[in-house]
């Protein structure tokens, strides 16, 4: 979901190539690329739909589902993340790579990244949003929010990691029941 140029869809592709992957992004220009990038790598295992997944219908469920600093952008947040529960399987898995910061803007006053982090969030990651007349999460939403999001969706069980290779991010895992249908 929202795999802009497709590039990490790629490399999955290319890492397991017994799996097929659907990149998915409003942008056409950057589903041209993620295209050319597959093809080029000569992927059969590697697709890609210019789709709002705010509206997001799929014909077989997903087993997994990733998202790389994505949510944050989005128009509907919530209904994206309600979207991605629907179409996962039973006991499928949702990866979701945002900043990790709280959601309380006194406790990121010590974090060194937040400068960065709020500057970005004003002067891009809301204005995309907003500018939509979107919810404007933003890029330090935090995951405290994030958590109560995810659960409001349907997801069970969440647990953020460290992002090894940056520090401002966090990897969020949530899953869907194994039970059909049922949220939290």
């Amino acid at each position: 979901m929202a795999c802009g140029t497709g590039h990490a869809i790629v490399l999955l592709a290319r890492e397991f190539p017994r799996s097929t992957f659907t990149g998915y992004d409003i942008a056409e220009d950057a589903i041209a690329r993620a295209r050319a990038e597959a093809a080029a790598a000569g992927l059969m295992n590697a697709h890609f739909e210019v789709r709002d997944v705010a509206s997001l219908d799929v014909d077989q469920p997903l087993d997994v589902v990733f998202v790389f600093d994505a949510i944050h952008d989005m128009v509907a947040p919530a209904t994206v993340l309600r979207c991605i529960y629907d179409a996962l399987a039973p006991g499928g898995v949702f990866f979701m790579k945002e900043p990790r910061v709280s959601s309380d803007l006194a406790d990121n006053i010590g974090n060194p990244f937040a400068p960065w982090l709020y500057s970005v969030s004003t002067l891009h990651c809301l204005t995309v949003s907003l500018a939509h007349n979107g919810a404007g999460l933003g890029t330090a939403w935090g995951e405290q929010v994030a958590r109560r999001m995810l659960a409001e969706a349907g997801f069970r069980n969440t647990e953020v990691y460290d992002a090894s290779a940056d520090p401002t991010d966090g990897i969020f895992v949530s899953s869907k029941s194994a039970a059909q249908g049922e949220r939290a």
